[in-house]
């Protein structure tokens, strides 16, 4: 792999000596500034990760985990992270001879980044490795590890994992691709399939005049039988997409109307002669954050796709993608607050104030205590979550990923902003890598649904499905017995969930958000009870369950902090 390390800025201005200070300029000299994040094991050093990877993993992969969670921690990569962020994807339209070729170019240190990503596991592995071998835990682990390095290559990592489940409903296309997309060789570039040693996936479902109600969707997809790919059924696709994220992968899963209704179709950038598919990026979204990851608008214009699954039936059949992608937006989240809370505790440990480390001030403990706390509970139920992908537990999953994906993607914002003012004006420069972390922030609650949304599906999962909320009692009953607030919050909550399943529709719709929040809390609390040690689990059921909170981070009973601040803070990075 190319070294992108940045070289010294002595390299880069040789003739400038560089000094601790320059002689006769005394205000120069530097103290009580914080050393920057380097050496940490980004595995090694999250106990709630290497716990949750020995509670329901493979202990044999704790060991290339662990690897990857060295590497998070160069400076190597966290150069590769800034660069790919600053130095964002560019397309080009059309070639200097003026054909067209609809290419992004992205800066060499997002394809770092993909073939590490790549290269550990972290895309579609999991769904071809046998049952029982804890592969999707141990790949939502390394995920949440490299994720901390630079969150916006995640997209295409993710769309790729989460791809297979949908294309294995045709056991012909899964066939297919599948092998490519769980493939450890990072393979760039648009060639057709039968040349790639691996591949990457995307998805193309939203329009513009509809976004998240894809039933608007305008694309017409015409049967056109014989055409020019493997698989099953083909069919050419006329429409737009608003977005179209990674439009540089190898294949994309599409939501069309067909004649029979909304149909999902897998559309090769490459079809098999070598030839282009009609894929046109008509423009790069300028993000607020997520900026190292080109997405896209694009046009099909008797673009070539295949049927995956029946006409009329392509929510149902993309579903099963829709469900990983969320998964991984909840591991994403945790991913981002526990690379803001990291980079909190590091600065407060090294930066003095009022005659003491700030660390050691009460009221700045209080705070990271309450952050730690925030950060251990994500990432401990986003492991749980991929657990349950391991187990087959469709039913807990149905109902949990919602609930996880509405309330830790929410939690994140208002986490990092508060990690930010811990650092105070220095949190607020690029530099120190917190500005980038709170403009990705929001991005995890936006992505595959809203908060709306999935407040929404949460309803329609207590009324249709009621055998998922069962299996959701059934997980948080087996914390019962341990805190009495706990066992009123899981009564109340599932009791909350069953009125949502018999509540005039408007009124369900109104009061979903109440309810799914308190769903959450009492999931996490209840891994919390179970797994978490005391002073941590203890103090998460007084704040988020038992009323000893207040609105914003940091007001935890001062007593709890005094009593257990200091273990849950050293407990929550050791670095």
């Amino acid at each position: 792999m190319t070294d992108l390390t940045p070289p010294d800025l002595a390299g880069v201005y040789p003739s400038v000596t560089i000094r601790p200070s320059l002689p006769g300029v005394s205000t120069h000299e530097v103290t009580n500034q914080v050393p920057p994040l380097l050496g940490h094991n980004v595995v090694d050093s999250d106990p709630a990760l290497t716990e949750g990877l020995a509670r329901w993993g493979d202990a044999t992969d704790r060991a290339g985990l662990s690897r990857l969670g060295e590497l998070a921690g160069t400076a190597r990569a966290q150069a590769w992270g800034d660069q790919a962020d600053r130095v964002t994807p560019v397309l080009h339209t059309h070639s200097p001879r003026g054909e067209r070729i609809d290419e992004v170019e992205f800066h060499p240190a997002w394809h770092e980044l993909m073939s590490t990503a790549v290269s550990h596991g972290l895309t579609a592995e999991p769904w071809t490795r046998p049952p029982g071998t804890g592969a999707h835990v141990r790949r939502a682990a390394g995920f949440v590890a490299w994720s901390q390095v630079e969150a916006g290559h995640g997209c295409p990592v993710s769309m790729t994992y989460a791809a297979v489940p949908a294309l294995m409903t045709s056991p012909e296309l899964g066939a297919l691709w599948a092998p490519l997309l769980a493939s450890r060789e990072y393979d760039f570039g648009l060639r057709p399939r039968a040349d790639k040693t691996g591949a990457i996936a995307g998805m193309g479902m939203t329009e513009k005049q509809g976004g998240s109600d894809v039933r608007r969707n305008a694309t017409v997809a015409t049967p056109s039988p014989g055409g020019p790919l493997e698989g099953g059924d083909t069919y050419r696709l006329t429409g737009h997409k608003w977005f179209c994220s990674a439009p540089m992968s190898d294949v994309f899963l599409v939501l069309a109307q067909a004649p029979g209704g909304l149909t999902c179709f897998v559309v090769p950038r490459v079809l098999a002669d070598g030839s282009r598919n009609t894929f046109a990026i008509q423009r790069l979204k300028d993000k607020l954050g997520n900026r190292s990851n080109a997405s896209s608008e694009i046009e099909l214009d008797g673009t070539w796709g295949v049927r995956l699954g029946d006409e009329g039936r392509g929510i149902r059949t993309i579903l099963d993608m829709v469900a990983a992608t969320r998964l991984d937006c909840v591991l994403g989240s945790a991913s981002t607050m526990r690379a803001a809370l990291v980079r909190a505790v590091h600065h407060t440990r090294h930066r003095r104030a009022f005659g003491a480390a700030l660390v050691d001030q009460p009221l700045m403990r209080n705070v990271l205590t309450d952050l730690a706390l925030e950060s251990e509970a994500a990432t401990t139920l986003g492991l749980r979550l991929a657990a349950a992908v391991d187990e087959g537990d469709i039913a807990f999953s149905r109902l949990a990923v919602a609930v996880a994906k509405f309330w830790v993607c929410k939690r994140t914002s208002p986490m990092v902003a508060e990690a930010l003012e811990c650092l105070g004006g220095n949190g607020f420069v690029e530099e120190n890598g917190l500005a980038r972390l709170y403009r990705e922030a929001p991005l995890n609650s936006i992505w595959e649904g809203s908060g709306n949304v999935n407040a929404l599906d949460v309803v329609r999962a207590v009324t249709r499905e009621p055998h998922a909320l069962e299996a959701l009692h059934r997980e948080l009953a087996l914390a019962r017995g341990a805190d009495a607030r706990l066992d009123t919050a899981i009564e109340r909550s599932v009791a909350a969930a069953r009125e949502l399943a018999t509540s005039d529709p408007g009124d369900a719709q109104a009061g979903a958000r109440g309810v799914v929040e308190l769903l959450a809390t009492t999931l996490q609390a209840s891994l919390l009870v179970r797994f978490a040690p005391a002073h941590v689990s203890g103090v998460f059921v007084a704040s988020r369950l038992g009323g000893e909170h207040g609105h914003s981070f940091g007001t935890l009973p001062a007593a709890a902090v005094r009593a257990a601040g200091t273990q849950v803070i050293d407990r929550a990075f050791a670095g």
